[in-house]
């Protein structure tokens, strides 16, 4: 697969499925049988927009394949996918694991939290679990219980298990040695730009601002952008308003005009243009669809 094919790879909320986000969280947490097994036990090359996934292979094999490379999990690891990196997998029957995404939202509060950038998720990487196998495997299955359940103060949990996960992928990754390779360094650069997405999103700043924060040109960020996710720089930034217009229309109860002022339009007829003229419907449209359980994915 190369990369002028990418425009053509179908873009999932999740893997393997064009369907909506399932829950009000910002991470997503199933067995991998769950949705391969109804696939025979293949999942064909896509991309997710804004998403990180990873995937824990417990016991059992999986070919995975990466922008067109391909590869083999023979033993337990994890494998980490960024945003908009065309992958697929083919898993033996007998497999035995999970598969984590995680929404850019939830990435940029773990970097608050962490005081430093995730920049392991920025290339994709196998990270054998080695001598830690035990402790990998419980940290995953309490996360996989805690997001299953109800309990008190169940996100605070999450995200605990979570930056653990994070931490020692990090760790693994540092061991490793940094990225040397161009197509590393482009998925970092990527990465820092949908950070600074993320932060600014609602003030509508121009691409030249965000560009010259990454210390690129506006040409150059285009380019980069193009390349690896198949949209401009503008684009990428439109998608994510329109990802929190969707959001919102969905889960408050904010008027347009509240949400238009939230998301930083000058007024709430420039915010429908914008909305209908992204996503083909009007908010108050889009509103009732997702009411009546009719709603297009987010």
């Amino acid at each position: 697969m190369t990369r002028s094919s990418l425009p053509g790879v179908p873009v999932f909320k999740l893997y393997g499925e064009n369907q909506a986000w399932p829950t009000p969280d910002l991470l997503h947490c199933e067995s991998i049988p769950a949705r391969s097994s109804l696939h025979h036990w293949e999942i064909k090359p896509h991309r997710h927009a804004d998403l990180f996934q990873l995937l824990y292979v417990r016991r059992g094999q999986a070919r995975i394949e990466i922008e067109g490379k391909r590869s083999e999990v023979r033993e337990a690891a994890i494998q980490v996918i960024p945003p908009m990196t065309v992958h697929g997998f083919q898993f033996s029957a007998d497999i035995d694991g999970y598969v984590l995404t995680l929404g850019a939202p939830l990435v940029t509060q773990l970097e608050a939290q962490l005081g430093a950038p995730l920049t392991v998720l920025a290339s994709a990487g196998c990270y054998p679990l080695g001598r830690d196998r035990r402790t990998l495997q419980t940290l995953i299955q309490v996360l996989h219980q805690e997001y299953e359940g109800s309990a008190p103060a169940r996100e605070l949990l999450l995200h605990s298990l979570v930056t653990s996960l994070m931490v020692w992928i990090s760790r693994r990754r540092q061991q490793i040695g940094p990225p040397g390779n161009r197509d590393e360094r482009n998925q970092q650069l990527l990465a820092r730009f949908i950070k600074l997405v993320e932060q600014h999103y609602r003030e509508h700043l121009p691409v030249e601002q965000f560009a010259h924060r990454l210390g690129v040109s506006s040409v150059h960020l285009n380019s980069l952008c193009r390349e690896l996710t198949g949209q401009t720089a503008l684009q990428a930034i439109h998608q994510r308003l329109l990802l929190e217009a969707r959001r919102n229309l969905i889960y408050t109860n904010m008027s347009i005009s509240q949400l238009s002022d939230r998301l930083g339009f000058s007024d709430p007829t420039y915010f429908s243009r914008f909305f209908r003229r992204l996503s083909g419907q009007t908010p108050n449209a889009f509103r009732q669809a997702g009411a009546a359980g009719d709603r297009p994915p987010c």
